[in-house]
């Protein structure tokens, strides 16, 4: 669903106008081709701006060798930093995971640190208003020399693994601390994160969250009775596992199916698992989908659950972005209490929490929900308002303009 639906209905209303006009976004991940599904959320956010007065261009990492391209009228300057077969440290799943799984991984930063320094000084020299650097781990030293190169304001958005690693690697910590108080200005994307940050920098970030479109308030869809979701990648801190487990306790629900969409290097061990417990004809692995029938999934599923956990590395969920899309369709959300989920769920309010790593406590609120239409219905309606208030885009903007250094809506700073 295209946000700029939403965007009629507010643009001009909240700001006078244009005022800043050249942004450079720089990131690991940007999207290499129409619907590939990196960062869909900074693309949409980029095309708001851009509504704005903005002009945007990005500085990304190559990917098995693709060059420089332009995509959603946008300029998307790509370095490279290695043979196409080893340019894999980005994309299709974080660098951090790539590098725990792999140190071999870490061979290749010395060349994507030069690589990316080049292109940095390259860019700058074409003197940007802002300098906005996503993921500062290690990022944040291709937007300090984009600024020597030309100046401007540079701020930096944290998402949460950059901070993991700097547990991995302390060494880290101290470059972190010095980026972020070179910064204009910091944002990140939850309160959990925001402790996180200050704790390793002694800067306190603004809290800017993902924003989402939210269908019209009328808008309804069928359920599926039984029909239980979730969505991400397939990796430990995800807790799949839990929730596979899960569906050997509803034995008394045998209505109860789950979908599992997503892919990752944990599948073995998830398919394992269904076969373990006999849960074929109760489970299913999906894969990766289209963005069509995922949403599809969401309009029709009875639960959503996120069984997020504190992995063996003590990374986890930094906000929980999958709940607030179910939300959209008005759906029940069970999650676990780790990171920033609570950001978005709150027991009994606006879903249902329960304790990391527990199967049990998830069988006991999936069955509650499936027994109990008017908590069912409650429950999603709550979610729906509560995120059309705090994460619809206009709102997003604004705080994103605010990072920016722009006036908000009120006209202060």
């Amino acid at each position: 669903m295209s946000i700029f639906l939403e965007l009629t209905k507010w643009q001009g209303s909240a700001f006078c106008g244009p005022v800043m006009t050249k942004l450079l976004i720089i990131t690991t991940n940007f999207p290499r081709w129409p619907g590939d599904p990196h960062s869909p959320w900074l693309v949409e956010l980029l095309g708001l701006l851009r509504q704005q007065g903005f002009t945007v261009a990005a500085l990304a990492p190559a990917f098995r060798g693709q060059g420089s391209h332009e995509i959603y009228q946008m300029h998307v300057q790509r370095f490279r930093y290695a043979p196409a077969r080893w340019e894999t440290l980005t994309h299709e799943e974080g660098a951090p995971n790539k590098i725990r799984r792999n140190p071999l991984y870490l061979l290749a930063l010395p060349l994507y640190l030069i690589s990316g320094v080049c292109a940095a000084w390259r860019m700058g020299r074409r003197r940007y208003d802002v300098i906005h650097v996503h993921w500062p781990m290690p990022q944040g030293l291709l937007g300090l020399v984009a600024r020597w190169a030309g100046g401007g304001r540079l701020v930096t958005t944290f998402y949460g693994a950059d901070l993991v690693m700097s547990k991995r690697f302390p060494l880290a910590r101290p470059f972190l601390r010095y980026f972020a108080g070179q910064c204009a200005d910091v944002a990140t994307i939850s309160s959990f994160t925001a402790r996180e940050v200050v704790t390793v920098t002694g800067v306190t970030p603004r809290i800017i969250p993902y924003g989402i479109v939210l269908p019209p308030v009328a808008a309804r869809w069928p359920t599926e009775r039984g029909l239980i979701l979730t969505v991400g990648r397939l990796v430990a801190r995800k807790g799949h596992i839990f929730l596979v487990e899960a569906m050997a306790l509803l034995k008394q629900r045998p209505a109860a199916r789950l979908v599992i969409v997503g892919e990752g290097h944990e599948r073995p061990q998830i398919q394992a698992a269904i076969r373990r417990l006999d849960l074929a004809d109760r489970v299913e692995l999906m894969g990766r989908i289209s963005d069509e029938r995922l949403n599809e999934l969401y309009a029709a599923c009875h639960i959503f659950v996120l069984p997020a956990i504190v992995d063996s590395t003590g990374d986890t969920e930094m906000l929980g972005m999958v709940s607030l899309e179910a939300m959209r369709y008005r759906k029940p959300v069970v999650a676990t209490q780790v990171g920033g989920i609570s950001d978005i769920v709150t027991d009994e309010e606006t879903g249902l929490l329960v304790s990391q790593r527990d199967p049990a406590a998830l069988a006991a609120a999936i069955d509650r929900l499936l027994g109990d239409d008017a908590l069912t219905e409650r429950l999603g309606q709550a979610g729906y308002d509560f995120a059309r208030q705090h994460f619809g885009w206009p709102a997003v903007v604004q705080q994103t303009l605010a990072l920016y250094g722009r006036p908000d809506a009120n006209g202060s700073d």
